[in-house]
């Protein structure tokens, strides 16, 4: 009676890489291996054992009993992942992992990276489009230092083999939105709708990935700690077998993609705290003027200076709590403490300056009704005491170090 290797557990719940891997206990695997290659499938019967046994003679050559191939399954009903699984009594480095109830290419990638044992997590379709043989290079890449290595249809060495003159066009189009809409995580990628890649898992580790559509490298570039990306040229191949899967709704899914990193990756939270703890520096400040002036008796001038003053100090408190609370748990000390009040009053004097400058702008030269001068004005001087407070006094990088 013939033994195949039992079918891989199927992860749930969030979709974060963990430092180790998932068992069927819920336990974790620590017995790390050099590299994991996720091969996602859907209706890839003709493929599957073509591509099991080229990859399996490449990485034999490099690493032999150091990788392992992951083959996820979104349940096929060419029954894919039934022919893969027969293919590991012949490839012991073979595993397979059937979906029941999830179902696309992205949330395939990161459910077979949740189990693998790689130090070095890649992907390749399996439908042979991608060249086999560019995985050496894109292993000489990480053996190098780099932190992603990405197969590229537009660096030297790469193109693409018989696309019509609209599909070209579509994927330079999406290319030139990306730019536009995520140009830091774009910017960095000749080739960001590439499916073919590898990252190292400590890049992405505890990251909380949120892929829409069939491409998962904008969201590992645009949230994990990417420092060095290597690029290697490759020809996209037509298929030797099976239909194509691109079709519209991916373009669409691809422009969602890149919208919701767009707000992911913009800090709303904190400036929505920021924003509430600025409202009560309101009520803070004219109560003490009101104090100050009426009860005490202090001229106009210096009521309202000191007043301005006690407001900002009262925001610095509930900013350095609660808005960049995380931040400044890891900038201890009352020396640092000082500095970063120092920043935040210098900034707010900065933005109090900008909005007596704005509302004279929009009211005495553009005749702007001096109520919706004033309310524009606050509005962008909000945004500029967040932004530069979260960029000069409670620096991430700083926090780090």
């Amino acid at each position: 009676m013939k033994y195949y290797s039992p079918l891989m557990p199927v992860p749930s719940g969030l979709l974060k890489i963990p430092k180790s891997p998932f068992l069927v206990d819920g336990t974790r695997d620590c017995q790390f291996l050099k590299f994991s290659l996720v091969i996602p499938t859907y209706n890839e019967g003709d493929n599957i054992q073509e591509i099991i046994k080229i990859l399996s003679q490449l990485l034999d050559r490099v690493i032999p009993e150091e990788y392992e191939l992951i083959v996820v399954d979104d349940n096929s009903p060419d029954g894919t992942w039934k022919l893969a699984q027969e293919l590991t009594l012949e490839y012991p480095q073979l595993k397979v992992m059937r979906r029941e109830r999830e179902r696309g290419l992205s949330t395939a990638v990161i459910r077979g990276w949740q189990v693998a044992r790689g130090e070095v997590l890649g992907v390749i379709d399996a439908d042979l489009q991608h060249p086999p043989e560019v995985l050496l290079q894109l292993w000489q890449e990480m053996h190098r230092g780099a932190d992603l290595a990405v197969a590229s249809r537009h660096v030297e060495g790469g193109g693409v083999s018989e696309w019509n003159i609209i599909r070209r066009f579509l994927s330079r189009g999406a290319q030139m939105l990306g730019l536009i809409i995520l140009p830091k995580a774009i910017g960095c990628l000749s080739d960001p709708m590439s499916g073919y890649f590898m990252v190292r898992r400590d890049a992405i580790v505890g990251k909380s990935l949120s892929p829409v559509g069939y491409k998962i490298l904008i969201e590992v570039t645009a949230r994990g700690r990417i420092r060095w990306i290597g690029e290697v040229g490759y020809v996209f191949q037509e298929r030797q077998a099976g239909a194509s899967k691109v079709t519209w709704k991916q373009y669409i899914e691809y422009i969602q993609h890149l919208l919701r990193l767009r707000f992911d990756l913009w800090p709303f939270k904190r400036f929505i705290r920021f924003g509430i703890v600025g409202f009560s520096g309101v009520f803070v400040d004219i109560g003490i003027f009101y104090l100050l002036r009426t009860v005490l008796g202090f001229g106009l001038t210096r009521s309202t200076i000191l007043s301005s003053e006690v407001a900002i100090f009262n925001n610095f408190l509930w900013n350095d709590l609660w808005t960049f609370g995380d931040i400044s748990r890891h900038q201890q000390g009352i020396n640092k403490r000082l500095k970063r009040l120092l920043k935040f009053n210098l900034i707010c004097l900065s933005g109090l300056f900008l909005n007596v400058l704005l509302v004279n702008l929009l009211f005495n030269v553009l005749e702007v009704n001096e109520y919706i001068a004033k309310l524009i004005a606050i509005a962008a001087v909000t945004l500029w005491n967040f932004w530069f407070n979260l960029k000069l006094s409670w620096r991430v990088s700083d926090a780090q170090k």
